[in-house]
């Protein structure tokens, strides 16, 4: 029985005003939005959700159970350690897991930058540099990489190299690498003006990693040269800044659709390069993740006007062959 003054669970108390009311009230204007973007992903819907650095099969099954006991759809994960630091039957059990969900598994290609011979990355203005390929000898085994996971069936690649990009896309283009394959550019090459959202394209980035700081303003201006999926940390690691955006994020798909809502974590350890001695870290992490997604698509569900996201299978999704 509640006690004298509560309401029944089932008789919860909703406020009537929404918060713009109550602030407009006050004689305050919120800052005026942007226009809505009228661009949709292939199958018609507004955002999709993703799960970064979920570092191998055991995380991958982690997401699977934790998203299937929150009901959250989860459309794509990625991860950060590289395509080269997994076994051929580790990328075959992702490929299956991921085939059988209907979900993007997105792998980073390996080698690069941050763990090669040189120094210069790991300096104190180093960390922009990680992400690219050192020399040519790189660029071979970068390729070999995505040539040995695409064997064992994965069908999406972070690239945070724009000549690695290139060869890759030349490679797919004549049929050296299968035609399905998702290039998605990495948070490492972040463009934050339009013309450079427009160079990836050009280079044939599927989808982009945007920075994480961005205004709606500044989505919309990118939204304003290209339709191409954009790609934005909702909440970020502290090593991306630390942003904790998920009350945002109906404003962020309205604005920025078609929109990938990545779901870092602030407050936690580096992962990469992963392996068994961080196991527990990582999975307690990937499904601190999904927690995170379900909490942003209640506020969205709160907030937002029809707004829509992909199921699971739906067009344009890497999703890999089992």
């Amino acid at each position: 029985m509640p006690m004298p003054g509560q309401q029944p669970e089932d008789q919860a108390w909703k406020a009537s005003p929404t918060g713009a009311e109550v602030v407009r009230a006050l004689g305050v204007e919120a800052e005026a939005l942007p226009p809505p973007s009228p661009h949709r992903f292939p199958d018609g819907a507004h955002f999709r959700t993703e799960i970064p650095s979920v570092e191998g099969p055991e995380a991958l099954a982690a997401v699977v159970e934790e998203a299937g006991r929150r009901q959250v759809v989860v459309n794509r994960v990625s991860q950060g350690s590289g395509a080269m630091l997994l076994s051929r039957a580790e990328l075959r059990e992702m490929a299956r897991i991921g085939a059988d969900q209907g979900m993007e598994v997105s792998l980073f290609v390996g080698p690069r930058e941050e763990w090669d011979l040189g120094a210069s990355s790991r300096g104190p203005d180093g960390p922009a540099l990680a992400g690219l390929v050192r020399g040519a000898r790189q660029l071979r085994y970068a390729f070999e990489d995505v040539a040995r996971a695409a064997e064992q069936g994965i069908r999406s690649f972070l690239v945070a190299d724009p000549g690695l990009l290139e060869t890759l896309v030349g490679a797919q283009r004549r049929g050296e690498l299968p035609a399905e394959i998702v290039w998605k550019a990495s948070v490492y090459m972040a463009p934050a003006n339009p013309v450079s959202f427009a160079q990836l394209q050009r280079l044939g980035a599927s989808t982009v990693n945007v920075p994480s700081d961005m205004t709606l303003g500044q989505l919309s201006e990118l939204r304003s040269v290209s339709d191409l999926p954009i790609d934005l940390y909702v909440e970020s690691p502290d090593s991306l800044g630390g942003l904790v955006r998920g009350h945002e994020l109906a404003d962020l798909v309205s604005v920025a659709a078609p929109l990938y809502a990545k779901f870092g974590l602030r407050n936690a350890r580096g992962l990469y390069p992963s392996g068994g001695h961080l196991r527990n870290d990582v999975i307690a992490m990937a499904r601190e993740r999904v927690r995170r997604a379900g909490i942003a698509l209640e506020w969205l569900a709160r907030l937002s006007d029809g707004l829509t996201q992909s199921a699971p299978g739906a067009k344009g999704l890497g999703i890999p062959l089992a």
